[in-house]
């Protein structure tokens, strides 16, 4: 398990985004002042650092020169602080990426996989193959007909565990579980939109699914 280190004084949107990198197979810990993300970087292993340019004290500039003294960790600049001039520095200090602030949290996630799969080799690729589709689980990348399907972040979400799950019917309210979180309260209707999505982009015939399957009286199913 890849551990990440996200530094940033924005507690709420930390927590956020280390709740999204768990889902995905990460660990995460939060650090929210250069106290603590010293502490933390001296006592741990981390394979990437997601640091904020404006904290309390120091700056993060300040941070990654130090950790450049000690450690090739991959770092990625998250900021609101998008002059020419800020780029330029966080590369010049050692950093590996930069995204400006605001974000999502589906871009985030492409960033942090790239990173990771530059620096420490890519990761055995997950191919799933129904009809003229192909799911890359490992990249989050789908194609039908060899042409890339632009997918939302939850739509894959969905999609993967289907896939993960295949010819097996799964209840709605597991698909909710898994793939919205256990605690979420998205209605079964959600959940119903965002099947139809999938057909629409994938199916040939959406009306009459070949691959994504309603299961009377439980929920859906990938049949391949």
């Amino acid at each position: 398990m890849n551990n990440i280190l996200v530094v940033d004084d924005d507690k709420d949107l930390s927590f956020i985004i280390s709740e999204m990198l768990e889902s995905y197979g990460y660990k995460a810990t939060v650090a929210d002042n250069s106290e603590k993300a010293f502490d933390l970087l001296s006592k741990n292993k981390y394979h990437l650092v997601l640091l904020d340019i404006n904290l309390p004290e120091i700056t993060g500039f300040e941070i990654c020169k130090e950790l450049r003294r000690m450690s090739n960790v991959p770092v990625i600049f998250a900021s609101a602080r998008t002059s020419e001039d800020d780029r330029i520095t966080s590369f010049d200090i050692g950093g590996d990426d930069y995204l400006p602030k605001p974000y999502s949290m589906q871009e985030l996630l492409s960033r942090v996989n790239a990173l990771i799969r530059r620096a420490y080799g890519s990761l055995e690729e997950q191919i799933l193959k129904f009809g003229d589709v192909a799911v890359n689980i490992s990249s989050r990348t789908v194609t039908k007909n060899g042409r890339k399907v632009s997918l939302s972040l939850r739509e894959f979400d969905l999609l993967s565990y289907l896939c993960e799950n295949k010819n097996t019917a799964i209840p709605k309210e597991k698909l909710i579980s898994e793939v919205w979180g256990a605690f979420s309260e998205v209605e079964t209707s959600t959940l119903t939109v965002h099947i139809r999505w999938l057909r629409e982009k994938l199916e040939n015939d959406p009306a009459k699914p070949e691959f994504i399957k309603t299961v009377f009286k439980v929920g859906y199913m990938l049949e391949v």
